[in-house]
């Protein structure tokens, strides 16, 4: 651990984007008439108003905190394998850097932040969380949601991203918060387990953070608090991964890409506390419900995809519906992993806290996996949750994510067999999002897939 001192329809929040004017389809005589016309899809059941009010609440805080009205700290995190259970433990309120930014371009409003950290000297094709990040401190860290407080420790949780090191270096710069990177070694075992040593050096570090959060708060670390926070989140995993489960059915209740971001906000934001818990269960509740209904997102399930990356977020709802109208639906979703895995297992252990909290940041997140892992991971999708089809949203502005995407594709259209589209744009900088383009690509794909099933049935004797 080294430490540094220098100068969806709705977002994750539930904040709804305005529905687009239809633009003239370019491709509309490819698509069926009857998805054609469906309607623009709305996930409003007790989840996200659950949501909403529990991420308001959230903003509430950090608001209190950046105007001095909570005497609370506060640590910035990355949503990739961190260690929040620590955070929490302390009675710090962890502040995501990336849901923030996220957020402000759900609400079309990234593109003069990233411009000013582009005026600041960062290159067009940084990273745009970064430079909206750094924009929003130009801004003095005033977002539509709410004010975002300045770090009492920026805690960079080095997983699978070099560019979260300098990130997290930039921001202690200009703002002189004291700040700590934790190293979290790559997996380079061939069976995807960290080893003992792995481990060991992580725990070590996080005995060492511990040091720092109580010199930071003033107070001292209290086991039993720690070792509930590590509980709740167990607890949370369990159910997370009970409900991605749910879209092995059909239909799936929900949209495991598009309508995960809901529950996103709440696993990531708020993950080791009541709330989160709370919130949980009443998901679980909602969509066993759904689901024993036979009630899924679109009026028929007419595809069923996994999708690769991060969503297009200035333009969530008009990507969303390019998929609707050919009544696609995500069954599974690599993004919905990048902060933890559950759904093949791994559960946080509360007699062993340190030691799971290591495990997840090695191991059980997306983006400290290798290419192979990812490749198994999409594939045990591809077979245990019936997927058609794969699509691949490759990310301009992030390279290390996005590279080697290319082959990806060519390993599951060739050697996997599994239809698979590569499409490019941006998930927070607008001017890479180019809507035509996007839909005659889906338009085109999703036309191939039908005309492939009418070639099967008619082989088959039977009608597509």
């Amino acid at each position: 651990m080294t430490e540094h001192h220098g100068a969806p329809d709705h977002d994750m929040t539930g904040h709804h984007e305005a529905p687009p004017r239809e633009s003239p389809p370019a491709a509309a005589r490819r698509a069926p008439v009857e998805t054609a016309k469906a309607e623009p899809v709305h996930y409003q059941g007790r989840v996200h108003e659950l949501q909403k009010e529990l991420m308001n609440a959230y903003y509430a805080e950090l608001t209190d905190i950046a105007k001095g009205r909570s005497p609370k700290k506060n640590a910035h995190l990355l949503i990739a394998g961190n260690p929040v259970e620590l955070v929490r433990a302390f009675d710090m309120v962890p502040v995501f850097p990336e849901v923030n930014v996220l957020q402000i371009a759900a609400r079309k409003a990234s593109l003069p932040l990233i411009q000013k950290a582009e005026e600041l000297g960062y290159a067009v094709d940084n990273c745009a969380y970064v430079k909206a990040d750094v924009g929003l401190y130009l801004s003095g860290y005033e977002a539509p949601y709410g004010t975002v407080p300045k770090a009492d420790l920026l805690l960079c949780n080095y997983v699978g991203c070099n560019v979260y090191l300098n990130w997290f270096e930039h921001l202690a710069e200009l703002t002189g918060a004291p700040a700590v990177n934790i190293d979290i070694p790559f997996i380079r075992s061939a069976d995807g387990e960290p080893s003992p040593q792995d481990i060991a050096y992580v725990v070590k570090q996080l005995e060492e953070l511990i040091g720092l959060l109580e010199r930071t708060t003033g107070t001292t670390l209290d086991w039993k608090k720690l070792q509930r926070t590590v509980e709740l989140s167990a607890y949370v995993g369990e159910m997370w991964a009970e409900i991605k489960a749910l879209t092995q059915l059909r239909p799936a209740p929900y949209d495991a890409y598009f309508d995960s971001v809901t529950m996103m906000a709440v696993l990531y934001c708020l993950r080791g506390t009541e709330e989160a818990a709370r919130f949980f269960e009443t998901a679980v509740a909602d969509l066993k419900e759904r689901a024993a209904l036979g009630k899924g997102p679109l009026p028929e399930e007419r595809f069923r995809v996994v999708i690769e990356g991060p969503p297009p977020w200035p333009f969530l709802r008009v990507f969303r519906d390019m998929f609707t109208r050919w009544g696609a639906v995500a069954v599974a979703s690599t993004y919905s992993t990048v902060g933890g895995i559950w759904e093949f297992g791994f559960r946080h252990d509360p007699q062993r806290p340190l030691e799971s909290i290591a495990r997840h940041m090695l191991a059980q997140n997306l983006c400290n996996r290798t290419f192979l892992q990812r490749y198994d991971q999409m594939a045990r999708y591809v077979d245990e949750w019936k997927a058609d089809a794969i699509v691949i949203h490759s990310v301009k502005s992030c390279r290390l994510f996005s590279a080697g995407q290319g082959d990806m594709r060519e390993y599951f259209a060739r050697e996997r067999e599994v239809p698979t589209l590569l499409i490019e744009s941006d998930l927070e900088d607008p001017r890479y999002f180019s809507q035509a383009q996007l839909r005659n690509r889906i338009d085109a794909f999703f036309e191939a897939l039908t005309q492939r099933r009418i070639t099967a049935a008619a082989a088959a004797g039977g009608v597509a």
